[in-house]
């Protein structure tokens, strides 16, 4: 395999962009950081200059359902290829294909589906674990998500479902129903993310799931409870719990509709970069014109409306998903935002990493670590992408 070499950029590390330095990609890995005097060429290395524009690690999406006309549910390889290949365009390097609320047998096929299109999947973003979400959420939060699927975590059940598939690496789940936090303690035995999700908890349950091993929030403020009030008395919701509880890691969705200005500046302020992770939570219509989709599969998906940036209900009573890509995210982050090139691009990389535990290989440019490359420009449009030192996207 030929050396990858990229010259003439601005290198993105989490906290500085550094210049004046070539780097360095064989047999998959980050090899050498070096400075443009040190760096020697060989007649058959690759070279890209990246012509001043910048060079960050690969956008790693933990929440994606679709895109390109292709939702995951759809239970095909071609979906699973065609979603990987899409996303890639927009300098996704590693996703997490997510699951709807859904019956058990396409749940089931979900899971033979992924190990087939991860063995062919070689021009795309790379699989990186499967994300559950659902079916266990609150009746009163269940969003876009289809009401008739929603369940209570019963131990025969999810059990079953782990011993299915070696592949999951995180599920999202309502802390408060019967039984819950008994699951959260099984997925942190499994080594699967638990995460807070579509859900009416109260701060006390959303504290009494955190020590049970909750210690994520799926796309914060949304579906899920805030300030409530039973019986006269106030109590705080999940998005309260998510600020008080210093260790809860959290993912937002930004495509400054989803979450505003001032929220996504929030989020930031009191959650910070290291605990804050951006999601696209994007499905089947990211990467497609305006006008009517599907959320969820084919056939028992439910009909939405794309239209100002994202997927709305057909009564346009709530939105119903996202058409984001990952550049979108960054570049909102910091254009609207007003947050720093380095922290956005963070929350696009290491924190992610790090929320999966998969830091040790992938969410920086650093030696050793995975060849998963983005090149883009001042207005985070993309130029290139490489995962694991093949170039798998160029504009």
């Amino acid at each position: 395999m030929k050396r990858l070499i990229i010259i003439n950029g601005q290198l993105i590390f989490p906290d500085h962009i550094d210049t004046g330095k070539a780097l360095i990609c064989n047999n998959g890995k980050i090899e050498q950081i070096v400075t443009n005097e040190m760096l020697e060429i060989n007649p058959d290395d690759q070279i890209i200059d990246a012509k001043q524009q910048y060079v960050s690690p690969g956008f790693i999406d933990m929440h994606v359902h679709g895109g390109g006309g292709h939702d995951f549910m759809d239970g095909t390889v071609e979906a699973f290829l065609g979603i990987a290949e899409v996303h890639a365009k927009y300098g996704t390097t590693a996703m997490v294909p997510t699951t709807l609320t859904c019956t058990d047998e396409e749940l089931m096929n979900t899971f033979t589906t992924y190990k087939k299109a991860k063995s062919l999947n070689n021009k795309g973003a790379k699989f990186i674990g499967l994300h559950l979400e659902g079916p266990y959420f609150s009746p009163s939060q269940c969003g876009a998500q289809d009401p008739k699927f929603l369940k209570k975590p019963y131990p025969k059940e999810y059990n079953h479902i782990i011993n299915v598939s070696q592949d999951i690496v995180r599920w999202s789940v309502a802390p408060e129903l019967e039984g819950a936090i008994e699951m959260g303690k099984e997925l942190q035995r499994q080594h699967i993310l638990a995460s807070i999700a579509h859900t009416d908890a109260i701060y006390e349950e959303v504290e009494k799931a955190y020590k049970s091993g909750y210690t994520h929030v799926t796309h914060l403020y949304s579906a899920m409870s805030s300030v409530t009030r039973r019986n006269a008395f106030r109590y705080a919701g999940v998005v309260e719990a998510a600020y008080l509880i210093d260790d809860i890691t959290v993912e937002i969705i930004a495509d400054g509709i989803h979450l505003p200005k001032p929220l996504l500046q929030f989020v930031y302020k009191f959650k910070g970069p290291d605990k804050t992770a951006l999601c696209t939570d994007a499905m089947r219509g990211a990467g497609m014109p305006d006008g009517e989709s599907i959320l969820g599969s084919l056939t028992n998906g439910q009909k939405v409306i794309i239209e100002d940036g994202v997927a709305k209900m057909p009564d346009r009573s709530a939105f119903a998903g996202s058409v984001a890509t990952t550049d979108r995210l960054v570049r909102t982050m910091i254009q609207v935002a007003d947050v720093p090139l380095t922290d956005a691009v963070r929350m696009m990389t290491l924190t992610p990493a790090r929320i999966l535990h998969i830091d040790s290989s992938k969410g920086s440019l650093e030696i050793g670590k995975d060849a998963d490359i983005v090149i883009f420009d001042n207005q985070i449009h993309v130029i290139n992408t490489i995962s694991e030192g093949h170039v798998i996207y160029s504009k």
